[in-house]
């Protein structure tokens, strides 16, 4: 098995903006349909309420909400957002403009002349306006059609996305992945660059919306509420599979380490409930008793690992993971029988990092190459190690040896303005402009490959 040097999807634009250090909320121009008007009511009636509850439940009964909600004829806020796509299913995340029946229909043809699924969802005040739909009977590696219908009628777009191909099967096929994705009105664009690639997934690897906000649940909603709602954002939800882990700016503060206890403190569940409902992913591994971002998917041939390096963060204690998650992650990975499997963290793997480890693998290396060692020991083939957070664009070869080249690709600055230095023990490291990565696998060959 070849896994050969990585060739990555520059999707990049040049712009002078120096080095800054703070991280102001950035403003949607107020000329800017929907969102930028919405804006203004989100801060109002969300973000500054003394209630860290808060939700949309505090706009649907505003003048001013309303009167945007008919002046554009709006029937839904956030998504539609597609993920746990599988060969025959899929589930479908939206957020409505007010609480309500919708209902999801899916099709092979954009003129839905023949629906072949339809299911209805009701999205409440508690849900905060949010629901999910699954979808099943679908056929593997099949273009689908689906569109949203408010009160019997079908809203103004139609979308579409591709279910996975089997196992086995001769396919083609690329996942995106990306990190350092700030709320930047400016850089926005950059979702429908992802979108254009069309690859069958998008793994984000946390610093997803750059919130920076530990405690307060009502003004993390809001970081949400924008860019779920930048028609950009849509473009590439609405079509790719979307797959989402946390890292420390969506999780608390800069560099936090949330403990080893599942339930203290206690901002750490209630961070963990908007994040659960602002994303589609599959089950969480933990379940109720062990919380966190992380859980495994399979595309194909690609049996992707989607870890938590911040819920049970406990470097004193020597661990990234905590001791249910790690056991977890060892136990798949020697279950896996996909061809390729990829390990996905918010921080970075390499022995090379920056602060000499102290926000990365590096700092609990033992816990990590206890896990190399499962992969060597168990001669699991096909390895690839993704990461986030350092604001570049870059590729390591790991010092250690599994039987075969263990590398490690990070791309963390999809908007993000600031950037981070390169890396000179990197095989490749990038930090102009903004860019996300793609791994390409292509199984039509005798010996697949992943590029």
């Amino acid at each position: 098995m070849m896994i050969g040097k990585a060739i990555y999807t520059l999707a990049a634009t040049i712009v002078g903006v120096g080095v800054v250090t703070a991280k102001p909320f950035l403003p949607t121009p107020a000329d800017f349909p929907v969102v930028g008007e919405l804006e203004p009511l989100w801060i109002k009636h969300v973000m500054e309420n003394e209630d860290t509850s808060t939700a949309m439940a505090a706009l649907v009964e505003v003048p001013e909400y309303l009167a945007i909600l008919k002046k554009h004829d709006l029937k839904v806020l956030g998504g539609p957002m597609i993920g746990d796509v599988k060969t025959d299913a899929a589930r479908i995340w939206l957020r409505s403009a007010l609480p309500g029946k919708v209902r999801v229909e899916v099709s092979t043809t954009k003129d839905f002349a023949k629906v072949l699924v339809g299911v209805d969802v009701v999205t409440t005040l508690d849900s905060d306006l949010t629901a999910v739909a699954a979808v099943g009977g679908l056929r593997a590696d099949t273009e689908y059609h689906y569109r949203l219908l408010f009160a019997e009628k079908p809203g103004k777009k139609t979308y579409q996305f591709r279910t996975s191909p089997a196992p086995g099967t001769k396919s083609a096929y690329s996942i995106a992945f990306g990190s350092g994705s700030r709320y930047n009105p400016p850089k926005e664009f950059m979702w429908s660059l992802v979108a254009d690639q069309k690859p069958l997934a998008y793994l984000a690897l946390g610093d997803n919306v750059y919130i920076d906000i530990t405690e307060k649940q009502n003004q993390q909603r809001v970081y949400y509420y924008r860019r779920q709602a930048h028609p950009d954002f849509t473009k590439m939800t609405s079509s790719v599979g979307t797959y989402a882990i946390w890292d420390d700016h969506d999780f608390g503060n800069n560099d936090i380490a949330g403990g080893p206890d599942p339930f203290k403190p206690e901002w750490k569940p209630k961070n963990f409930e908007v994040f659960k409902q602002n994303w589609v992913n599959p089950d969480y591994a933990g379940g109720a008793e062990n919380p966190g971002t992380y859980f495994d998917f399979v595309v194909g041939d690609v049996h992707v690992f989607m870890t938590d390096g911040r819920y049970y963060r406990d470097f004193p204690g020597g661990t990234m993971l905590g001791p249910v998650q790690k056991e977890w992650l060892k136990k798949r990975l020697k279950a896996s029988t996909s061809t390729f499997k990829v390990l996905a963290s918010g921080t970075i793997w390499t022995e090379h990092a920056d602060k000499n480890g102290k926000d990365s693998w590096q700092g609990v290396a033992k816990e990590r190459n206890e896990i190399f060692d499962v992969i060597r020991d168990n001669k699991i083939p096909g390895v690839v190690l993704l990461s986030g957070d350092r604001h570049r664009h870059e590729m390591f070869k790991m010092d250690y040896d599994v039987g075969y080249p263990l590398y490690e690709f990070e791309s963390a600055k999809v908007t993000n303005n600031h950037t981070h230095g390169s890396n000179p023990k990197a095989l490749i490291s990038y930090n102009k402009g903004n860019f996300f990565g793609m791994l390409d696998f292509d199984f039509t060959k005798e010996d697949p490959t992943c590029t």
